[in-house]
């Protein structure tokens, strides 16, 4: 059965590399992987969460599509004559956690007929929702989180990203009902040791270890 765990955010710029790399840092012995990458300019996003861990090649899986243009996924690959498959992208059989980061928000489109969250509901496992909390939040999260329970996809928790905001940190869970496994404030430099320091300090990690057990 498999162990992963998704990374996904309530829309682009959320802050989930960041959180998928801090998560595979300090989650024993797993493994990251980003299926469908669009852009590549001026890094892809495993380049990014290779520096931001420091681990070893080994600990990071291939992508399934590698796309060059910075755009949403089924306009790249149509850009390079490629159609993006749900059967090309079975989640990796590996004996440990896998942290699996999507494409930007739930509802980008990866063809003409299939959206990320459409590919998530066919894996069936957990999704950690990363969320801004700024302006827009509570908008972008409470609809994100209904998407997931209307294609019965299990929420793991919501995890904010950035300066606190008591309010949107306290209504957004209070109408959603999910858990919060903690916010991941901004940090004056990304290096391994900052990042693992933080999240080890602001995320709840004992809980995700229980979802990829």
């Amino acid at each position: 059965m498999s162990r992963a765990i998704i990374i996904s955010g309530t829309d682009t710029d959320a802050g989930k590399t960041v959180v998928a790399a801090g998560i595979t840092l300090c989650l024993s012995g797993a493994h990251y992987w980003k299926p469908v990458q669009s852009g590549t300019t001026p890094s892809t996003d495993t380049a990014t969460v290779k520096a931001l861990t420091g681990l070893p090649d080994g600990r990071f899986l291939p992508e399934a599509y590698y796309l060059q243009e910075p755009a949403s996924p089924h306009l790249s690959a149509r850009m390079e004559g490629v159609e993006i498959l749900a059967d090309r992208l079975t989640l990796p059989d590996v004996d440990a956690p896998v942290v699996v980061e999507g494409a930007g928000g739930l509802m980008v489109p990866l063809s003409e007929h299939l959206l990320t969250i459409d590919l998530f509901a066919r894996w069936g496992r957990p999704v950690l929702l990363v969320a801004r909390t700024g302006l827009g939040t509570i908008n972008h999260s409470l609809l994100s989180i209904e998407a997931l329970r209307a294609r019965n996809i299990p929420i793991g928790g919501l995890i904010f990203s950035g300066d606190p905001h008591p309010e949107n940190e306290r209504i957004i869970p209070h109408f959603a009902n999910v858990p919060v496994l903690g916010r991941l404030p901004r940090l004056p430099s990304l290096t391994p040791d900052i990042l693992r320091a933080a999240v080890q300090a602001y995320i709840d990690m004992a809980a995700i270890e229980v979802l990829t057990a």
